[in-house]
């Protein structure tokens, strides 16, 4: 589970670049009125990313919760996969933003290598929730938990601003 949750931490960090650097810096995403739907996108990512980073470094989602948790991961999942999407069609990603998705997918490729079976041992325990931890990684994906919820919350208020806005036309 170590091994998870160092490559969920590494995740983390990737995340955190690709959005203050490309989505935050380079390209201004918020104030993009064709980036709209991606912000939402990727407000929903991120409110799951969330829970995910605050939970699994606390507790085991043991019986029924395993699939809760399952499904979580499969929203991600799909999530990311209609961000792809999305960016395709609305905008021309710069090489490095490409390249930091690719890296992302695979770790996130690994983490789940490395977690499944966990979850899967999840899945045969009595239903609850029980109390683990693994020191400071816990605490730092419980930070990154708070921090990937204020980028979601950003995400989906900039989202609906762009909603509210007129579109002015192209000079």
């Amino acid at each position: 589970m170590l091994t998870a949750l160092t490559l969920l931490f590494v995740q983390g960090l990737f995340g955190t670049f690709d959005t203050l650097y490309y989505h935050e810096y380079k390209l201004r995403l918020p104030a993009q009125h064709h980036a709209q739907n991606e912000l939402r996108l990727h407000a929903l990512r991120d409110f799951v990313y969330a829970i995910l980073f605050c939970a699994i470094g606390w507790v085991t989602w043991d019986g029924i919760w395993a699939w809760v948790f399952l499904a979580l991961l499969l929203a991600e999942i799909i999530l990311t996969l209609s961000d792809f999407l999305e960016e395709d069609r609305t905008r021309k990603l710069p090489p490095g933003e490409r390249v930091m998705h690719a890296l992302m997918g695979i770790i996130y490729g690994l983490f789940l290598a490395y977690l499944l079976p966990n979850v899967w041992g999840w899945t045969h325990a009595a239903t609850g929730f029980r109390h683990v931890t693994f020191g400071w990684l816990s605490w730092v994906l419980s930070a990154m938990a708070v921090a990937v919820f204020l980028s979601g919350v950003r995400d989906m208020v900039s989202a609906q601003k762009q909603q509210e806005w007129p579109q002015l036309p192209h000079r």
